[in-house]
């Protein structure tokens, strides 16, 4: 029973330990990194993953051209596994609050209403990325994956994610990537099997 009970506590402590290093990290960011100049560009920048945004044009841009229809599924598949997965399920069980409201001192840069974890920005982003960069020839995959590292860190300079809540988004995103991938290349080598079997 003793060994339960310290086991127990030992858990809640790292635990403790953990989301008091989240909210160190966020105004570490605040107090040392953050000007005026800064401050606009990231902006911007997380708005380039607002709802996504970003990765559906690039998505619909790579289903235009027959050699990257495929990719642009993937990616497509992946996005809409990260809306379902991310914003339907885990924020609304999770129901974590923002930082800005609990953690005194740290002042958000843009407003938002909904819950804090997993990060909807960065599992969207790689959701999107992870498939360019795993599909595409270097020159175009690279860029995107750190478009979406720094669409990930956006969301810790502007106060409105804890670190984990980054890192849940960059585990599920990856994860919806690897999925959509999966799924796509089934779905092709079925059709292909069955093109096969019906000329035959």
């Amino acid at each position: 029973m003793y060994i339960i009970f310290y086991g127990r506590n030992a858990v809640i402590s790292f635990i403790d330990s953990l989301l008091r290093l989240d909210g160190e990290i966020l105004l570490w960011i605040q107090n040392n990194l953050r000007t005026d100049l800064l401050n606009d560009i990231f902006i911007f920048l997380t708005s380039l993953g607002n709802g996504g945004r970003i990765w559906i044009v690039l998505s619909l841009i790579l289903l235009i051209p027959k050699k990257t229809r495929k990719v642009g599924a993937i990616c497509a598949l992946s996005l809409i596994f990260s809306l379902l997965f991310n914003n339907m399920m885990l924020k609304k069980l999770i129901d974590r609050t923002r930082p800005f409201v609990t953690l005194d001192g740290l002042n958000n840069l843009v407003s938002v209403s909904d819950s804090s974890f997993p990060s909807g920005h960065t599992s969207s982003s790689f959701s999107a990325a992870v498939v360019m960069l795993r599909n595409l020839p270097k020159k175009f995959g690279i860029p995107a994956f750190i478009l979406a590292v720094i669409i990930a860190f956006s969301r810790l300079y502007i106060g409105v994610h804890y670190p984990s809540d980054v890192i849940g988004g960059i585990i599920t995103g990856t994860l919806c990537s690897v999925l959509a991938q999966f799924l796509i290349n089934k779905a092709i080598e079925l059709y292909s099997k069955k093109k096969s079997d019906s000329a035959n």
